[in-house]
C-alpha cells in the first residue's frame, strides 16, 4: 500500500433516534480521500459486536481501504438526542474500542509506507490510542505529512495535549471556535484570528 493517505482514530456509529450513521472524523478523511482517486485508510478499532460487523461491511461497501482491529472494549457510539427546541446533544461513550487501538506489526507496516496522516485529538484521550497514534506517526517515512485536525471535542482535550500534536505535524486544521480557544491557551494580545494562525505557525513550524 504505497503512498497511502491515513486517516487514524475515533470509528464508530452516531446514534440518532430514529437511525444510525457511521462516522469519526479521520475515517472520513479516508473516505473523502478516496473519493479523488487516492489510496485513502482508515486506522481504527473496533469490538467484538454486531456494531463492529457493521461497521466492515459499511467500509468495504464503500469500497475504503482499512486496517481495523478487533480488541475487547465495545464498538465506539456517540448517543445522539434532541432538546425540545430541535438542539442536538451529544454523549461520545468512553473506553470503547477507538480508545484502544493497538499498535501492532501491521500498523507499524502500515506507517513506514503512509505519505499523509491526518490525526485529531478526540482519539488521544486515552493513553492507548494516543501512544498507538504518536508510534504510527514516527514510523513514517521523513517527509510525510503529517495532518492535525485539532477538533476540540467537550472535555477531550488538554493544552498539554494539543501541544504534543502540533510537535508531531506539520500542517493544522483548525476553525473559527478552536482558534478562539487556542488564543486563551497562548494569553497573548492577538488582532485577529490570522494572528493566531501565525503565532502557532511560527511556535511550532508548520509549513500551513
Amino acid at each position: 500500500m504505497k503512498n497511502t493517505i491515513v486517516g487514524i482514530g475515533e470509528l464508530l456509529w452516531d446514534v440518532f433516534p430514529e437511525r444510525k450513521v457511521i462516522g469519526g472524523a479521520p475515517a472520513n478523511f479516508a473516505y473523502h480521500t478516496s473519493q479523488f482517486g487516492y489510496n485513502g485508510c482508515a486506522v481504527s478499532a473496533i469490538g467484538h459486536d454486531l456494531l463492529g460487523k457493521e461497521i466492515l461491511s459499511t467500509l468495504e461497501a464503500k469500497k475504503l481501504n482499512y486496517l481495523v482491529e478487533e480488541t475487547d472494549f465495545p464498538t465506539g457510539t456517540v448517543q445522539v438526542t434532541l432538546t425540545g427546541a430541535g438542539v442536538p446533544q451529544y454523549e461520545i461513550c468512553e473506553n470503547v474500542a477507538w480508545d484502544n487501538i493497538p499498535f501492532t506489526a501491521r500498523t507499524e507496516n502500515l506507517a513506514k509506507n503512509t505519505q499523509t496522516v491526518c490525526f485529531g485529538s478526540l482519539a488521544q484521550r486515552n493513553s492507548v490510542s494516543r501512544e498507538t497514534i504518536q508510534k504510527f506517526i514516527m514510523a513514517m517515512p521523513a517527509d510525510s505529512l503529517k495532518i492535525f485536525d485539532i477538533n476540540l471535542r467537550q472535555h477531550f482535550y488538554t493544552k498539554e495535549l494539543i501541544d504534543e500534536s502540533l510537535k508531531l505535524a506539520n500542517m493544522l486544521k483548525i476553525n473559527d471556535d478552536e482558534i478562539k480557544i487556542l488564543a486563551e491557551y497562548y494569553g497573548g494580545e492577538f488582532s485577529d484570528e490570522q494572528d493566531v494562525c501565525r503565532h502557532v505557525l511560527a511556535e511550532y513550524e508548520l509549513d500551513i
